[in-house]
């Protein structure tokens, strides 16, 4: 592997830039801003939690790998299954990207980014399912959304898929540390990610490496900007 550390680290594949929080691996640079917007967040009457925080590129392998071989659901933008049999191998890319990464390509690598949800909104057997609906009106975490949409920036944080652009879905869950993630996309490159991919197991690699300039814009650089 020849990636620099900087790279390593945007790619998933170095830890050196993590620490622990809550039983979460976040970036060191944003604990202090999320705990401040987490407290501002309880104030407001929302127990603000992260349902998800750093995945490695091993993580994010096993999660592709499941979906392309087809062990674990491809779902469409009306959250229906997708029927992959007769689907080329880069439709099926295109499929499984409107909501998971390409490893290598995760701002989950990062640390700055985390899903968020507050459990205290849910109903009583009712679990959370991270879709838009949720977050919509009259979802369980409505008021939680509104509230971010006011308070987000103010921490230093934003929504890099607040709405869909003809690539990742919408993802209202999803926060972004500004400052701390830019320091990192930088280094997640089509370079540094086709390296990360030659020497994996990830399915369908060749597609990947083939189709990376096109893959890039349309579902890693293609981003809502705050």
């Amino acid at each position: 592997m020849t990636l620099s550390d900087m790279a390593a680290c945007a790619c998933g594949l170095s830890e050196a830039h993590l620490t622990e929080y809550k039983g979460k691996q976040l970036h060191q640079e944003i604990v202090d801003d999320f705990r401040a917007l987490e407290l501002a967040a309880k104030n407001a009457g929302f127990d603000l939690e992260i349902a998800s925080a750093y995945r490695s590129f091993e993580r994010q392998s096993l999660i592709w790998n499941n979906k392309f071989s087809g062990k674990r659901p491809i779902l469409n933008a009306n959250n229906e299954p997708v029927e992959i049999a007769n689907l080329s191998e880069i439709e099926i890319i295109q499929a499984i990207m409107l909501y998971s990464a390409m490893p290598g390509a995760s701002r989950h690598h990062f640390g700055t980014d985390l899903d968020v949800f507050a459990p205290n909104l849910l109903k009583p057997g009712q679990t959370l399912q991270l879709e838009p609906w949720e977050y919509q009106f009259d979802g369980p975490f409505y008021k939680l959304n509104t509230w971010l949409d006011e308070n987000l920036s103010k921490f230093g944080f934003y929504r890099p898929y607040e709405e869909f652009r003809g690539g990742v879905a919408e993802e209202p869950w999803h926060i972004s540390h500004l400052n701390c993630s830019d320091k990192l996309v930088q280094h997640q490159s089509s370079e540094n990610i086709i390296t990360a991919l030659k020497h994996s197991n990830v399915l369908g690699k060749a597609s990947l490496i083939k189709h990376m300039p096109n893959l890039y814009k349309q579902y890693i650089t293609n981003i809502c900007l705050p």
